[in-house]
This record gives structure tokens, sequence and C-alpha cells, in this order.
């Protein structure tokens, strides 16, 4: 692991030099990325469109946000248990075990209109706190796998390489990001009945689910796994805080306030499209006698959008990650942080500001194109993250660090359903921004670059 690199591979960059690059990458790291693809594309077809889910089964505003909070939990208990699990026991049973629970939690999600009201001791059980229940599973192997997917990284690249090597397994994951959401479009547009035609989405992402599952189990080479130390319980929790890397504090606090902001405004994306703004898409494709009027709702809609942003991410990813071997880690991390921050004021604001220069369509286009520059930041952000830790200790640090995060993040997203619902979405969108202007500022002020790209 960690073996040197040619000099012919250290000058290439470019966003084509990542997919060639690809194959040449250790055995690990290229099934990882593979599983990563399978799961990514999955979870990309669904998780942006259940708030939309949640609604069109009778849930309020308000629920969304609860759902969004309860999302955050998640990603706060699940990776360091998870991280601590990889170290032990290896990133190979690990992940695929995590990818069962998330698949489960995928058919969940697919059945939930099915089972209907169910009434328990008097209680009337909606269908849509059965998405609640499916979503404690669905972010298994994106939570719970958080660490082991950064260990495996950590082990096959050298340390001056890091962000190249997130580059790389970010890539292919961002093209199922790409092509998630395109997909999901065109099977939502099968249907009229959008609760029918996301059942066609789930039911493609199952399969997805096991195709990544079985892959990744097969496929993975674990010989190369660094096992860690048993896991000590709260002791070992407490210990792994006091020993978090120094470098990682100011990272931390910042990242927190980013998060937080983008936290309390993620889940009404969606419903800013399908419900504030009600915008779809109508144009006319021509090509020399043959013409087609395409017409989408603003549910698929709103997946093309995604595909815009995901395609501007694919583009800036890899150039920023080599550019972040020449200016360091800190100028392009908070590069993605400024625009995580000012994207809330940008989307619920920048319509009005374009509207005498283009129609709502285009700049929902042109707003969702900015969105996508906050992932360029994103291999630099893990490899500052998990760059400091010791060798076999990468799951728990980065399980550490998410877990301080994304406690803290938990109750946003309820925040910004309650400014959403009794206030308005204007000022749940302006208060997050002002909370990620803040974050970005103090990452800026006293931010730590890692020391390999000195």
């Amino acid at each position: 692991m960690g073996q040197e690199r040619s000099a012919a591979e250290t000058d290439e960059s470019g966003p084509l030099d990542t997919f060639r690059q690809f194959f040449a990458l250790e055995r690990d790291v290229l099934v990882l990325s593979l599983a990563m693809f399978a799961f990514s594309l999955g979870f990309q077809m669904t998780n942006r469109f259940l708030p939309e889910y949640i609604v069109a089964l009778g849930a309020s505003g308000f629920v969304v946000g609860l759902f969004g909070t309860v999302g955050n939990v998640v990603s706060a208990v699940f990776p360091y248990p998870g991280g601590a699990i990889s170290d032990r026991i290896g990133s190979r049973y690990a992940l695929t075990l995590f990818g069962l629970i998330s698949t489960l939690g995928l058919g969940v999600w697919l059945v939930a209109p099915n089972l209907g009201a169910v009434t328990v001791a008097g209680v009337t059980i909606q269908p849509w706190i059965w998405i609640f229940v499916g979503l404690l599973f669905a972010q298994g192997w994106k939570s719970f796998g958080l660490g082991a997917t950064f260990a495996v990284v950590k082990q096959a690249t050298d340390p001056s390489r890091l962000a190249a090597g997130f580059a790389s397994t970010e890539t292919f994951r961002r093209i199922a990001f790409l092509i998630g959401p395109v997909l999901a479009a065109l099977l939502i547009g099968l249907h009229p009945d959008f609760t029918v035609s996301f059942q066609y989405v789930l039911a493609v992402a199952v399969v997805f689910g096991i195709i990544g599952t079985v892959a990744q189990h097969l496929l993975y080479d674990a010989s190369g796994d660094s096992i860690g130390d048993s896991f000590d319980g709260i002791d070992q929790i407490k210990r792994d805080l006091r020993e978090m890397p120094a470098p990682l504090r100011p990272l931390l606090v910042g990242d927190t306030l980013v998060r937080f902001a983008n936290g309390m405004v993620y889940v009404f994306f969606v419903l800013v499209i399908t419900q504030f703004y009600q915008v779809g898409f109508e144009t006319t494709v021509s090509l020399a006698s043959f013409s087609y009027a395409l017409d989408l709702s603003p549910e698929a809609f709103f997946g093309f959008l995604l595909g815009v942003e995901m395609l501007i991410a694919l583009v800036s990813m890899a150039p920023a990650a080599k550019a972040a071997e020449r200016v360091g880690l800190k100028p392009v991390v908070a590069l993605g942080f400024a625009v995580y921050a000012l994207f809330p004021i940008v989307l619920i604001g920048g319509p009005e500001l374009l509207d005498p220069v283009m129609s709502l369509q285009w700049a929902m286009v042109l707003i969702f194109a900015f969105s996508g520059l906050r992932f360029a930041g994103l291999p630099s952000h893990k490899a500052l993250i998990v760059g400091p830790a010791e060798q076999g200790s990468g799951g728990r640090v980065t399980g550490t660090y998410y877990l301080l995060r994304n406690t803290i993040v938990i109750p946003s997203a309820a925040l910004g359903g309650y400014l959403w619902e009794f206030v308005s979405p204007e000022v749940a969108f302006t208060i997050a921004a002002a909370i990620g202007v803040i974050g970005t500022g103090y990452f800026l002020a006293f931010g730590e670059e890692f020391e390999a790209y000195v």
C-alpha cells in the first residue's frame, strides 16, 4: 500500500486523467470505487426525492424537517461505530454488512405506500412513518461505511497524493450522482402518480444495492487491511476525542457551521422546485427536420437539475485536487465551503435577480450549475480530515470527526423545517446562508494546512 508513483503519473492532470488512472489504482481502491458507484447510484436516485415522497404520503413541511433531523442523527451516530467496526474486522466484511443493511432500507422505502395507515394500540401510524424507519437502514453503507472508505484510500495512497486519491474515488462516485437523478427523472415520467413512479425508482435502487454488496464482497482483497485495536466502548470514544489531531479542530468548527447551515435547507431543495417556484422545463429540441417537444414536470426537472449539478462537480473535482498540490488543501476546501454557504440564498433569491435576463427554468439550471462547484473542494476536504491520522486508525479518526460534526448538526433540519412551515422559506434560507458564511470565515482565519501539502 502507499506505493511510490512514477513521475509521469505525478505530472498528469485534468479530469480525463482521473478516468485513465482509475484502472491503475490499487485493487482495493478500485473495488471501493465500483461499490461507491453502485450504492451512490441507488441512494442518489432516491434520497433527494424523499421529501417530495413524504409529502405525497401525507406529511407536512415540518415533518420533512424532522426527517432531515433524523437523517442528521444517523449521520452523527453511525460513522463512529462504523469506523471502529472497520478498524476491528477489516473493510471487506464491514462494507458487506453495511451494504446489506442499506439495501434493506431501500426495500422498506419501496413498500411504504403499500403498508397504508396502521393502527397500533389506538395510535394511527401513517405511511410516511415507514420512510423514517427505512432511513435508519438505508444510510447504512453511506454512514456506517464512512470510516471504512476513508481508511481504504489512506492505506493505498501516498500522503502527498491523498487529495488525488480521493478525487479518483469521488469522481466515480459523482458519476453515479450524475446518472442517478437523471435516471430517476426518466422513471418518474413513466407514471402520472408520483408515488407510483417513485416506487419504480426505488425498485431499481434495490437492484443496485444488491449488485454493490455482492461485487464488493467477492472482489475486495482484504489482505492489505490494517486491523486496529478492539473497541473499548465509551472510554475509547472519550480517548479518541481527546487525541483527535490538532489540525482537525479549526476545520471541524468551520465545517460544522457550514454543514449546520446546509442541513437547515438541504431537504427543502426539491420543494423549492416543486412547490415554492413550481417550475418545470419546457423546450423544443430540433435537429435537421426533426423536432421534439420536451415537457418535464417539476419533480422530473429537479432530477435533471441534480444532473447539471453533478456534471459541474465532475468537471471541477480533479482539477481542484491537482490545484491543491500546488496551492495547498486549505484554499480549495475554503472554496467549497463558500459555495455551500452561499447556495441557499442564491437558490431562494437568485431567480428574481436573474428574471430580467433569463426565464425561471434557465435560471434554475444556472443556479444548480453554481451549486456543483461546492464539490470541487470535497477530495481536499477528505484529505485534510484523514491525512493527520496514524496508520490503522483512519477509520476511528474519521468516525470521531463526523461524530462531533454531525451531532451538532442534528437539530438543523428541524430548525429549518420550523422556519419553512411557520415563518417563511425565505427566512429559513437567509439564516442558513448567514451561518454558512460565518463558518467559512472561521476556517479561512484559523484553519491549518496538512503538512504533506505545505
